[in-house]
């Protein structure tokens, strides 16, 4: 590796940390959360947020938006809310005696659009934003409408046992790089959470990262390297997924309905190189697949009856699922020595 890539790396290091620092001066605590939503946003890809309300998702995408100094929008999804409304609409425009046909853009033309409670709207809305989170455009009456870069969509969901929600159609959960679990807070950080938002006390973020930089490091993320038995071995964990896979595990067969598609290994591989560069390497470890297993298939995974009867997560599956490629690789090692 080059002198020059290691030196890129290191600042990848230290804009990461400020960005951190400065989402950290407004929430409290979700380190973590904040950790996996950087991971994918370095990586160019979306999330998905979930969690219960009033637990910061939306404070956490205002505040990554102003840290980055990037243009904010934000959708509240609604049963009633229909497609136009985030796309944008064509209207005929008169003036000087004459008609014309005008296209006025929706809130998705922004560079971080929060679509809050996601899947509080019908499946047709929640497709409108397929389009533009997998090409970064907007097509409307035959037009093609670039998005600017950088894109990221952060939605956030309340789970599904919660009243007056839709699941998320498979296509759609399949186009967020990572699922991210939002947790409750723990007895301290709540308390400082009421400390925070009692008082006289406004924190305000400075912007720390501009969107230059911010492609300019997407390439950083992009030149890492990934030896060949590293690749392979996230190409079996997400195969591993796949009830209908020569060699799939038991539990696999047993308990999952749909696996993982090819966007998962994606976003293993582009996920793991962030993580390796935090971690001051310029190449992907094994270690590195691990860390964002979960976030990058928990949601492509979808479980049987059987799966949901016996308490089986997605977690849970992808925890076995490391343990089993775990196996499978330890043996291709001892075969090849």
């Amino acid at each position: 590796m080059t002198e020059d890539f290691e030196a890129a790396a290191q600042r990848f290091q230290e804009a990461v940390a400020r960005v951190e620092a400065a989402v950290g001066q407004v929430l409290v605590g979700q380190s973590a959360v904040v950790r996996q939503v950087l991971t994918a946003m370095f990586a160019g890809g979306h999330v998905l947020l979930e969690g219960v309300p009033g637990l910061g998702k939306t404070l956490l995408v205002r505040t990554l938006s102003q840290a980055l100094d990037l243009n904010f929008g934000r959708i509240q999804f609604t049963p009633d809310l229909m497609p136009a409304d985030i796309l944008g609409t064509t209207v005929i425009v008169e003036g000087d005696g004459n008609r014309e046909f005008v296209f006025r853009k929706g809130p998705v033309f922004t560079q971080i659009l929060l679509a809050d409670e996601i899947n509080r709207a019908t499946p047709k809305t929640q497709s409108a934003l397929l389009e533009a989170m997998q090409e970064a455009s907007v097509t409307v009456a035959g037009e093609v409408h670039r998005l600017q870069q950088p894109f990221m969509v952060l939605a956030t969901q309340n789970p599904l046992e919660m009243e007056g929600t839709y699941p998320l159609p498979e296509a759609q959960l399949d186009r967020f790089l990572f699922k991210v679990d939002v947790p409750y807070p723990t007895l301290d950080e709540l308390s400082e959470v009421i400390d925070r938002t009692t008082s006289t006390t406004h924190n305000t973020v400075d912007a720390v990262m501009g969107q230059e930089e911010l492609l300019a490091l997407r390439e950083v993320v992009r030149a890492v390297v990934v030896a060949e038995p590293v690749k392979r071995y996230a190409l079996r964990l997400v195969l591993a997924t796949q009830p209908s896979v020569d060699g799939a595990p038991e539990v696999t067969r047993s308990f999952v309905e749909y696996g993982a598609s090819p966007r998962a290994a994606q976003a293993i591989i582009l996920g793991a190189k962030v993580q390796a560069l935090l971690a001051g390497r310029t190449q992907v470890d094994y270690i590195d697949v691990r860390a964002v297993a979960k976030p990058a298939l928990r949601h492509r995974l979808l479980l049987n009856f059987e799966g949901e009867a016996t308490g089986l997560t997605p977690d849970g599956l992808v925890d076995q699922l490391l343990d089993s490629v775990d196996d499978v690789d330890a043996r291709l090692k001892r075969e090849a020595s």
